[in-house]
């Protein structure tokens, strides 16, 4: 059975003993019917919010070493094969269901021994000239899934008030004593787009 993630919690990615290295990491979001409130809310139409989900390889010296450890829509798969990004949704929010809206494929075996952090962080696409926010989004949440078996670990859904933030740190794979764990972060900023994401870990 999966486990269910409060803010802060940390797990073992392992099952029975042993390591899970074969990973798909689910990202999903919908966007709120009327444009996030207001009085006349009812009458507005659901509006598209381009989210875009990244992974951050991050050293022991908690920075990243080059762009090229930044996997993104532009960069899909790291030069070690650890890390692929399936694709950019482009018009945000789930295709129906409780899909994904965007999955990032995960080989633990591959992660070069200087990387100890995939950081999975996701903003809001030119949310200045479209201002757009998290408050626009609900039924964010971040999911683990071991591939080998097709089933589901944990999940972390993320359900404080967003409202006004851009860009948000939502959970992170690391290594621990020789093993690797996820924690569920869900910190929200407000950078204006993935360059000031990643500038926090120059």
């Amino acid at each position: 059975m999966a486990i269910s993630l409060q803010k802060g919690q940390k797990i073992d990615l392992s099952k029975n003993g042993a390591q899970l290295t074969n990973l798909m990491v689910g990202l999903g979001w919908k966007e709120v019917k009327g444009g996030g409130g207001g009085l006349f809310s009812v009458f507005k139409q659901k509006v598209d919010v381009d989210i875009d989900a990244s992974v951050l390889l991050i050293g022991e010296n908690g920075k990243i070493a080059s762009q090229e450890d930044l996997v993104y829509f532009g960069n899909k798969d790291h030069k070690s094969g650890a890390v692929h990004h399936c694709g950019d949704n482009l018009v945000g929010g789930t295709t129906g269901g409780m899909e994904d809206s965007e999955q990032i494929l995960i080989d633990l075996n591959k992660a070069p021994a200087t990387i100890h952090r995939l950081v999975f962080v996701v903003n809001i696409y030119d949310c200045v000239k479209r201002k757009q926010h998290f408050g626009l989004v609900e039924s964010a949440y971040i999911r683990i899934v071991d591939k080998n078996a097709n089933e589901e670990i944990a999940s972390y859904n993320l359900t404080e008030d967003y409202a006004g933030k851009t860009a948000m740190v939502v959970g992170e794979i690391y290594r621990h004593s020789g093993a690797w764990k996820f924690t569920a972060i869900g910190e929200a900023n407000y950078d204006a787009g993935l360059s000031q994401l990643v500038g926090r870990y120059n």
